[in-house]
């Protein structure tokens, strides 16, 4: 049997089978502003909720701003990591192989079991050729699947490439699941789906689902009927 690890999202686990394995490497992908960072932030807040110890390493924004984000739907990520709960760290991909290095040390010194990098769009950036991307994203995995813990990647989709789901077309072949978020403008309104596209040794539901984000953070509902209710 499985075990698993519950993402902290409401709707979401129900369709996963009761949320994802543990153990697991899952890319969270979408365009800009879809709530892949939210998403993150809910994962590793059920995970401290569960007595867990959780790392948010962060390749692009400053940590505070991370915090700031949390901040904004009642999470205090402060409390947590004074608590050492919760380490919040940027991480400068431009360290090479070193950096897979200090990710493993990191997780291994606290002794955590779930960890979060945002974004990975970041790390092919500084790689010449997709060949240089896989490569170094199959030595990231690598690392965190010997580490035993269990982790979400995010990546963003380029606004100009609605094909992909990535933006190197790499990180969805090298990850155990793919979560995608996506968004649709329709006149003022704002509509939001994901959609599981895989997940290893999950029979997880197919399709797209609605979501909506609150002021408690996402929420994923398995119909249109029930969506529209809370509209």
């Amino acid at each position: 049997m499985v075990e698993r690890l519950k993402t902290g999202i409401p709707g979401l686990d129900g369709l996963l089978n009761g949320g994802v394995p543990k153990g697991s490497v899952t890319l969270v992908t979408g365009g800009a502003g879809t709530g892949k960072t939210i998403f993150c932030c809910q994962f590793i807040l059920e995970g401290i909720k569960n007595g867990e110890k959780c790392i948010y390493l962060t390749l692009e924004e400053e940590p505070e701003e991370i915090r700031a984000d949390a901040k904004e739907f009642g999470w205090n990520f402060e409390s947590y990591e004074k608590k050492k709960k919760l380490s919040i760290q940027y991480m400068n991909p431009l360290e090479g192989h070193g950096f897979e290095t200090r990710i493993e040390d990191m997780v291994d010194h606290m002794k955590a079991s779930r960890i979060v990098l945002d974004s990975t769009s970041v790390l092919g950036m500084y790689s010449s050729t997709d060949a240089k991307v896989r490569e170094r994203l199959y030595s990231l995995i690598r690392i965190l699947r010997r580490s035993h813990v269990t982790a979400l990647l995010t990546a963003e989709i380029p606004e100009q490439d609605k094909g992909s789901l990535s933006r190197f077309g790499v990180e969805e072949f090298v990850s155990d699941g793919v979560i995608v978020m996506y968004y649709l403008s329709i006149g003022s309104g704002l509509y939001r789906n994901i959609e599981i596209k895989k997940m290893r040794r999950t029979n997880q539901k197919k399709g797209t689902f609605p979501m909506h984000i609150t002021n408690k953070g996402i929420k994923v509902f398995e119909t249109e009927e029930e969506f529209m209710k809370v509209r």
